[in-house]
């Protein structure tokens, strides 16, 4: 009877512990890892098969699982820098089990791995563009006139722009693109909302946090900078509008602007046929919050 119930409290405890899946995505970075004798797997898809199995396996039987992006050259480094052996199951789980705490990851909430893969990509590029946002920021110093930290100041001043755009859109959903043209690399930063209501800015956190970051590097950099945005509201057309960064100052772009920017290929520069039932216009007006009262760098 002990037994029994020692048994019955371990299947418990088992459904409180959390769990990560490092997951190769790629046909690439699949075959990098088939260097290693330990690594069992020898076809892509039929890995896959087996890891969408085992998720809805631990989704059944209540566990909380996230999907990490594990990457075969970031994993050999940290095998080097940690002197571990990279060719052991036990290398792979601690490298994992770091990816957890400071990778990107997407929790496991019984969608497709054809919808969780894509996902996991999305979320990886976004955590890199915010990070080589943030070095690049960090670099530029301060202003030689007044002596000013010109990253943190681009920071703040892109915090009250965003919050300027988001509260002048009408309710609804938003979806808010920032593209900086900064050398050697186009970086861009993508915000959405969903059931965003009048007074309210339903904003994710990470996101707004990387969209304020792009947007100052643009701020301090003086770099070409772009936003625009679409509102979807029930019962309405979606209305495209959007800015052009002039200093440290949001200029508001024509409506011909708008549907030459929005309907151009931001990779291959070329067009992309318009949707029908869309209004292209000129944006709301920021007000003079909106505007730079104080001295530009």
């Amino acid at each position: 009877m002990a037994h029994t119930q020692h048994h019955t409290m371990r299947r418990v405890l088992r459904r409180e512990i959390a769990g990560t899946i490092g997951l190769l995505t790629d046909e690439q970075d699949f075959r990098a890892m088939r260097r290693y004798r330990t690594f069992a797997f020898d076809d892509h898809t039929a890995y896959l098969q087996q890891v969408e199995a085992l998720l809805k396996t631990l989704a059944a039987q209540g566990s909380h699982t996230t999907v990490a992006l594990f990457d075969p050259e970031e994993y050999a480094e940290f095998c080097a820098e940690s002197g571990l052996e990279p060719d052991t199951p036990v290398s792979r789980t601690r490298f994992t089990a770091q990816l957890a705490a400071t990778g990107p990851t997407i929790p496991y909430d019984g969608q497709p791995l054809g919808q969780l893969v894509p996902d996991l990509v999305d979320e990886a590029v976004r955590r890199a563009t915010w990070e080589y946002a943030t070095r690049l920021l960090a670099r530029i110093g301060s202003c030689a006139d007044c002596g000013e930290d010109i990253g943190r100041a681009s920071f703040i001043r892109a915090a009250h722009l965003l919050t300027r755009v988001v509260d002048t859109a009408s309710p609804g959903e938003l979806h808010l693109v920032c593209s900086v043209s900064s050398a050697p690399d186009t970086l861009v930063a993508v915000l959405r909302t969903e059931g965003r209501t009048e007074g309210t800015a339903g904003l994710d956190e990470a996101e707004a946090l990387e969209f304020t970051t792009v947007l100052a590097l643009g701020i301090a950099t003086r770099s070409a900078c772009g936003l625009v945005m679409r509102t979807t509201a029930p019962d309405t057309t979606d209305r495209v509008y959007g800015w052009r960064l002039r200093g440290e100052d949001l200029e508001p772009l024509t409506a011909g602007e708008v549907f030459d920017a929005y309907c151009t290929d931001l990779d291959s520069g070329d067009l992309v046929s318009p949707e029908s039932d869309v209004d292209y216009c000129v944006p709301p007006d920021l007000g003079d919050e909106g505007k730079r009262t104080g001295h530009t760098h």
